[in-house]
């Protein structure tokens, strides 16, 4: 019997669980999902909590739900992968050998990467939204918010879902104009970035909408340090940006069982091959979704159009064909920009967002790179889609693994 072991039960790991368990035949396979517990967080939900738009159960279902029949659920944490000898440990003692790993370990925020930030004030007048417990905390704070400066920081890159500091800001913006507090509240946008996205152009037109907001842009802000005491926070060198109320994308890392096992980078995430997601080094480990070291963002749209290539390259490995160099870096997002409206942008490791109509070219009926109501619905309905198409490795109508072209113009 041989066995295909899947590190990370979140959006990647259980996506292939699903996708392998309807391709091998448990007579020849076990099959084999290990993590920490059994909460599955709809991550981009989070992003609404703190504007009371979603609730906890909106987001939080049990993992072992979307697990399929015939696949082993392991809860445990993981502590090291030793790939020279096909085998994971874990903290309890257990060792898992496999014949095939996917690693979809994911990454976490580490706000203590950020001198002072976890220090005084912190999720009292500092917080961030890329947990369930920091959401809401935020959530209450803004609940008695009475106006002041409210100040967005991304640490660094890379993090998980690029768009949503600029939708938590254009939410704020709406939220507050909602509360009759807008004129009452400076809105600061503070990122790594020279602009208020990774690519030019649709960093542009988001700068753009950003300036139409009333919400100040400081690019190239490289954060160093929080004071809490005085609520100010710097840069290394030297800027200062005072705030009442920061909101913080930390630093993001990989699991810590990477770093025990001397697989990843200086942040923990696994150097991997950016088009057949074989991992650099042991050509029986493959990985997906947030874990990877790939040039593409750490978004749920990346690990599901990921999904299909390793999918298929998972069975080319089994049968001892080649593997396909088929992952382009394939990526889109809806980017919410408040007041029932949404930006929509689809790209690749090489093409940057452009104007057009998805998925149906040249009719969409959602915008790309413009703003529109229909984008906001597309938006919302992505949680159904999430819970009961994504989760199960099923394929979306219309929506492709690789980017295409048509339907698009520069």
């Amino acid at each position: 019997m041989k066995r295909l072991l899947i590190l990370g039960a979140g959006t990647a790991g259980t996506m292939m669980a699903a996708k392998m368990r309807r391709n091998l035949d448990l007579d020849e396979w076990d099959i084999t999902i290990v993590d920490q517990d059994n909460r599955h967080v709809y991550q981009p939900g989070l992003l609404f909590i703190p504007f009371s738009i979603y609730r906890a159960p909106d987001v939080l279902k049990p993992r072992s739900r979307y697990i399929p029949r015939g696949v082993e659920f392991i809860i445990a944490d993981i502590d090291a992968i030793d790939p020279d000898r096909n085998r994971v440990r874990l903290t309890d003692g257990r060792e898992l050998d496999y014949d095939l790993l996917v690693i979809a370990t994911g990454s976490r925020i580490v706000p203590d990467e950020t001198e002072g930030l976890t220090g005084e004030g912190w999720q009292e007048t500092a917080f961030d939204f890329y947990t369930l417990e920091g959401a809401a905390k935020l959530e209450t704070a803004l609940e008695a918010w009475e106006g002041g400066r409210l100040v967005l920081n991304v640490v660094e890159m890379p993090i998980k879902c690029p768009i949503a500091p600029i939708e938590f800001v254009c939410l704020a913006d709406w939220y507050l104009t909602e509360k009759g507090l807008r004129d009452k509240t400076e809105i600061v946008y503070a990122t790594p970035l020279d602009g208020a996205f990774t690519r030019p152009r649709a960093s542009a037109m988001l700068g753009d909408l950003l300036d139409k907001k009333n919400i100040k842009t400081e690019t190239l802000f490289a954060a160093g340090e929080v004071d809490g005491a005085n609520r100010v926070l710097k840069s290394w060198d030297d800027i200062e940006i005072p705030y009442d109320l920061l909101v913080t994308i930390p630093t993001h890392m990989g699991s810590e069982s990477i770093d025990r096992s001397d697989m990843g980078d200086e942040l923990g995430f696994i150097p991997t091959n950016k088009s057949t997601l074989q991992a650099d080094g042991w050509e029986n480990v493959f990985v997906l979704g947030d874990a990877t070291d790939l040039p593409a963002s750490k978004a749920g749209s990346v690990a599901h159009f990921q999904g299909s290539v390793l999918e298929e390259n998972l069975l080319r490995f089994i049968s001892g064909r080649p593997l396909l160099d088929e992952f382009d870096g394939h990526a889109n997002c809806f980017i919410e920009t408040g007041f029932g409206k949404a930006i929509l942008i689809d790209f690749n490791y090489d093409i940057e967002p452009l104007p057009g109509k998805y998925p149906v070219p040249g009719v969409g009926p959602l915008d790309l790179l413009g703003e529109s109501e229909i984008n906001h619905w597309g938006k919302m309905a992505f949680r159904w889609i999430y819970w009961n198409m994504m989760l199960k490795g099923a394929e979306i109508p219309g929506v492709e693994s690789r980017m295409s072209m048509a339907g698009k113009w520069s």
